[in-house]
């Protein structure tokens, strides 16, 4: 019996290993394709086309329950976009799925407090992935075309899963990658196998954790004067 089991290791290790650079190759293509497919969608503020909103994607709060440093960059960019008349509301969408954490009021505060008005900003308090964020955009808020706001690692996959979910979408993106190298460098670390998860959300379009009622706080927004 022992003598079975060198050889028996010796096909799991390989079996282990085929899946691996299956696995890996997988990723990689799903991460180019979601590059190639957004790269003429993807732009600074100057040169992106305008669009009815700007959708903020939640990057996390600190223990005061501020934005971390990542979140508040893209708020200070959809901020920009505002002011510079790119965007006539801001919808930001992330994670209040504990009634000690809220995400989504944290980010409104923030850009209340950098001059954006309170009546140009909707909030979906149930953003709880950057599917869920981008699908709930079209089928609850009624977003048709929209400016994604995200760091650079993360744009590719957030313009091509609001584009899957029926979004006219374009990307502003912070680079970050000066100010926080290691942070950066994780994050592109993650979109490798995120990519994946990444492109079945765009084949199979599941239903976010919470589909609905219809929501008309982008409407009240937009309409809003500024």
């Amino acid at each position: 019996m022992d003598g079975n089991r060198g050889p028996v290791r010796r096909r799991a290790v390989r079996a282990a290993l085929a899946a691996a650079v299956l696995g890996a190759l997988a990723a990689g293509a799903a991460t180019a394709w979601l590059r190639l497919s957004t790269a003429e969608l993807r732009a600074g503020v100057a040169e992106t086309p305008e669009r009815p909103v700007a959708l903020v994607l939640g990057a996390g709060l600190n223990d005061a329950g501020r934005p971390m440093p990542f979140l508040a960059r893209r708020l200070d960019l959809a901020a920009e976009l505002y002011h510079a008349g790119k965007v006539e509301a801001v919808l930001v969408s992330g994670d209040n799925g504990r009634e000690e954490y809220n995400e989504t009021d944290a980010m409104a505060d923030y850009l209340a407090a950098v001059g954006v008005p309170r009546k140009k900003i909707a909030s979906d308090y149930a953003g709880f992935s950057t599917w869920e964020s981008c699908a709930r955009a079209e089928r609850v808020f009624g977003v048709e075309a929209a400016t994604v706001v995200t760091q650079e690692f993360h744009l590719p996959r957030a313009v091509a899963l609001c584009r899957a979910a029926g979004i006219d979408t374009r990307g502003v993106a912070d680079p970050s990658w000066g100010d926080f190298p290691g942070d950066s460098a994780y994050g592109y670390a993650r979109e490798l196998p995120a990519g994946l998860k990444a492109a079945a959300d765009a084949a199979f379009r599941p239903d976010p954790t919470f589909p609905g009622p219809r929501e008309t706080t982008v409407d009240e927004a937009l309409s809003a004067p500024r």
